[in-house]
């Protein structure tokens, strides 16, 4: 990836970080949107910082989205690849229990984020020779997940942006993906097991096997670093005629 330039919204921890450092570690210029300071402490793990820009994003602001691409492209002399990772767990709850502010939160982050990042993002990525999009969904986009509607509905529009977005940008040689991963080992997952063994009044492990290892083929959760390999191929010239694509990387939970 030396010589690329990536955008990578949520790289202030978990997936993000972890595509953040893959990226760097690959020769790319990385910009790490977030909105929090974890984008200076991933910033600290990566040994080049003249291939590095922290760019505090909000992706639910177009003025803020706008500003830090326009920054990256400025920093960097063009953009390649974005990534659209920044999300939300969303409330877990019936749906009748489910606020209108939590729903709309969890759609502003997880679905118009990305249409705004999208947005801002295409006229430069048309400026490229190897130009990608690669959007963050989730194996929640494809199954079933009780007491989480906000959020599957969420993931199952990502898909439907990636596979949209990738035939409206077909001509323009820009390739664009959906990572679909399991459940993924960080904080952002313990919480959701938390707020799952409190649902089903289970504990913690058996809410984990219950909810999501004993469907895995592997029976583990997914590492963060296993996600950012799979975005690396993605962003790389071997997968220059995979578009239009959902990719599990879920140690075996669906297999569609």
């Amino acid at each position: 990836m030396d010589g690329t330039t990536a955008f990578v919204t949520g790289a202030s921890q978990g997936i993000g970080r972890e595509i953040v450092l893959e990226f760097a570690n690959r020769g790319a210029n990385v910009a790490l949107a977030a909105r929090g300071d974890g984008i200076e402490e991933t910033a600290e793990l990566i040994s080049a910082p003249e291939r590095t820009l922290s760019v505090r994003t909000d992706v639910t602001d177009e003025d803020s989205v706008r500003e830090a691409i326009e920054r990256t492209v400025e920093t960097f002399g063009g953009l390649d690849v974005l990534v659209n990772n920044a999300g939300i767990a969303g409330p877990t709850a019936p749906i009748e229990d489910v606020d209108r502010e939590a729903w709309d939160r969890t759609m502003g982050v997880n679905v118009t984020g990305m249409f705004l990042t999208t947005k801002h993002a295409v006229s430069h990525l048309r400026e490229s020779d190897r130009a990608s999009v690669i959007n963050v969904s989730s194996i929640s986009g494809k199954r079933p997940l009780e007491n989480r509607t906000p959020y599957t509905a969420s993931k199952m529009a990502v898909i439907g942006l990636t596979r949209t977005l990738a035939f409206e940008l077909g001509d323009d040689e820009i390739t664009v993906n959906a990572i679909c991963p399991g459940a993924t080992s960080g904080p952002r997952i313990d919480a959701v097991i938390e707020a799952q063994a409190e649902a089903l009044r289970v504990d913690y492990e058996e809410a984990k096997r219950r909810v999501f290892t004993d469907d895995a083929a592997l029976g583990s959760l997914v590492e963060p670093e296993d996600v950012a390999k799979a975005a690396a191929f993605l962003a790389s010239e071997d997968a220059r005629h995979v578009t239009a694509q959902d990719v599990n990387v879920d140690g075996g939970t669906v297999w569609y």
